[in-house]
């Protein structure tokens, strides 16, 4: 298996969110190339469904993109915190509700060809009042929508945002397999 080693790293800028280096590697071959890396801390993306079946979708404009996309919510880790007490924070902020059973649907790496960050996907379900005030939801809109509903989402290209996708369908398979 050939495998790249790093030969140097540089932090050439560190934001609020996100960091950027920029890493000298020495390929298998022995040729020399540079990665960029974005690291990025460990988030929680959570498919959430409510007591009529009804998953929760966040309308939130995302200025990357330039647009308002439909997300399952998610967040960052803090220091310190479990990603388990992480999808209860994140859901009372994003939607006011407090999930009393979260459950593991698996992990992924959400963009492995230039950032770190490691998402880990849970199942949040009986769901209770609990809002919990965050400075950066108040533009977020909860929507609710059948799971039929959020597949033709998936498939028409309404619902366009990586990790709902990957969190949705772990979701579908996870009830194919009950």
């Amino acid at each position: 298996m050939a495998t790249e080693k790093i030969i140097s790293s540089k932090q050439i800028f560190a934001g609020r969110a996100v960091r950027l280096r920029v890493d000298t590697i020495r390929l298998a071959d022995g040729r020399e190339t540079t990665r960029e890396v974005v690291e990025h801390e460990d988030c929680v993306a959570v498919v959430a469904v409510n007591g009529s079946g009804d998953i929760l979708l966040e309308k939130q404009y995302r200025d990357a993109v330039g647009k308002e996309l439909l997300e399952i919510p998610a967040g960052g880790i803090d220091p310190g915190e479990t990603p388990e007490d992480a999808v209860r924070r994140e859901m009372r902020e994003e939607t006011g509700l407090l999930p009393r059973k979260v459950v593991p649907l698996g992990g992924f790496y959400s963009s492995p060809g230039y950032s770190n960050e490691y998402l880990y996907l849970f199942l949040a379900t009986e769901l209770v009042p609990s809002p919990l005030n965050a400075e950066d939801t108040d533009s977020i809109s909860v929507v609710p929508v059948s799971p039929d509903k959020a597949l033709g989402m998936i498939r028409s290209g309404s619902i366009a945002d990586s990790k709902s996708i990957a969190g949705l369908y772990a979701y579908f398979d996870s009830l194919r397999t009950r």
